[in-house]
């Protein structure tokens, strides 16, 4: 079986002890030389100084290519537009372009008549400004805001045909769930890689949460592996490791050979799982 690729999803720092995490974390995975890395943004511009901080900062001193969110939920067309230019000013040729969950406000100054709708504008608007090479989301389990799974997919090819190169899945437990998802895209036309998204779930009661509110789920053999752990972390990781790994190793089976991380600035769990997928960082030769 032939070492897959990988990319890392991380998160903008709110503290300076977070921003030291986050910085161990991309130190951590650098020397396993990821396609990409990608930096989440809160819609409405919530992290939008330190998401491009964070951007800046990988773009100038480490090796990596990062992937840059965009969302553009409460925002006009002209704050996007200044964003993704700033982005490409830079040396980041690489968007995952979100329209952002709607923020606790009034309705109709989330979606702004002079601001990108949906991500599918969004995408359109991007390429009007630069190539860029642009990543969007994919929903197997159906966004919990799409009326169906038919939906889902037809918004998916819509969002490809406005010039996305490759759909980054939200994260799921059940790999038949991605395959049914898989062959509904491609017979609808879909031919970009479709990467599946791995979550290692580190605590449960956590992701748990984030499940219910992208509408992923929670199979109850996972909730019986995780049973009687909440106060033994290490236990918690080596299962961590385990789940994910089995899981990779089925989608491998299938013929799957490029996976996306959350690491939610968590390195270990994600260089452990990594290392045993054969993911490693190249042997230094003496001189």
């Amino acid at each position: 079986m032939s070492t897959p690729s990988v990319s890392f999803e991380f998160f903008p720092p709110k503290t300076p002890a977070m921003e030291a995490t986050l910085w161990e974390t991309v130190k951590r995975l650098e020397p396993l030389r990821p396609r990409f890395v990608s930096v989440t943004y809160g819609a409405g511009g919530s992290t939008r100084e330190r998401t491009h901080a964070t951007v800046e900062r990988i773009v100038r001193e480490t090796t990596l290519q990062p992937a840059a969110h965009l969302t553009c939920v409460a925002a006009s067309r002209e704050e996007v537009d200044a964003v993704a230019r700033a982005y490409w000013d830079c040396g980041v040729r690489h968007i995952v372009a979100l329209r952002g969950d709607l923020p606790q406000i009034e309705a109709g100054e989330a979606i702004r008549p002079d601001g990108y709708a949906y991500a599918v504008d969004l995408v359109a608007g991007l390429k009007r400004i630069a190539d860029f090479d642009i990543s969007v989301a994919a929903y197997p389990e159906t966004h919990p805001a799409a009326p169906s799974a038919a939906f889902e997919v037809d918004y998916l090819k819509r969002k490809i045909d406005a010039g996305a190169s490759r759909a980054i899945t939200q994260f799921f437990f059940d790999t038949d769930v991605y395959f049914r998802f898989i062959d509904k895209v491609r017979a609808a036309g879909v031919t970009v890689p479709i990467v599946p998204g791995i979550l290692p779930v580190t605590n449960f009661a956590q992701v748990s949460r984030f499940a219910k509110m992208c509408g992923t789920a929670v199979p109850g053999w996972l909730a019986d592996l995780f049973e009687g752990l909440d106060d033994d972390p290490e236990t918690r990781k080596m299962v961590a490791a385990h789940v994910a790994i089995e899981q990779c190793r089925r989608l491998q089976d299938q013929g799957v050979a490029e996976f996306h991380f959350y690491t939610l600035n968590r390195p270990e769990l994600t260089r452990g799982i990594c290392h045993l997928l054969g993911i490693r960082p190249p042997v230094e030769v003496p001189a």
